[in-house]
């Protein structure tokens, strides 16, 4: 349980105006005197009390909320680290699935004596590319789809007559991101 310096100073007040209720409510029983009673002294004392009463109520449920949303703060951050602790580790790993896409782009596949080079390099790209899908990497490919600077980064404009303007061309590298948060953008070209 986690106790803030500004509850347990709010507690201490609380503590503070509850004994100076109960001396003036004691002050108040020591001025009764038989069947004299000072009724506008004790109302006074009444309503003071009732006021201390409800301030010491206000700064309990203070403190009471106060601790409730540190408490979810805490542990919004804990679920953050442990969906995100992984992102370093992520952005380390992407360049083995760029080398695994340019090893799949260079080798030639009709040629029988790499063809079963070509099949354990696309199962190997498959079940990394399954690895990371399963930890909530998602691959980022956005070619033929509308520029979106908060997922691409423009590498360079080419005019092309044949495709809407602002519009992705090529993919160089592709993007991911983790639990949707963009670890690293797609670099592309762009239609002007």
């Amino acid at each position: 349980m986690v106790i803030t310096r500004e509850a347990t100073v709010a507690d201490e007040q609380v503590n503070e105006e509850i004994l100076e209720g109960a001396e003036t409510a004691a002050q108040a029983s020591e001025d009764v005197v038989g069947d004299e009673v000072a009724p506008t002294e004790l109302v006074s004392q009444i309503e003071a009390l009732t006021a201390a009463l409800a301030l010491a109520k206000e700064q309990t449920l203070r403190a009471q909320a106060e601790e409730q949303n540190a408490r979810r703060r805490a542990q919004q951050d804990v679920e953050k680290a442990h969906k995100f602790g992984l992102e370093k580790f992520v952005g380390d790993l992407l360049p083995v699935a760029d080398n695994l896409d340019r090893a799949l782009a260079a080798i030639d596949t009709d040629d029988v004596a790499f063809k079963s080079v070509a099949e354990g390099l696309e199962l190997t790209r498959k079940a990394f590319s399954d690895i990371l899908a399963k930890h909530q990497v998602i691959e980022v490919n956005p070619a033929g789809e509308p520029f979106d600077p908060q997922l691409h980064q423009a590498m360079t404009m080419v005019e092309s007559p044949d495709v809407e303007p602002n519009s992705v061309i090529d993919v160089f590298q592709k993007g991911y991101t983790l639990h949707g948060r963009l670890v690293r953008p797609a670099m592309v070209v762009v239609a002007k």
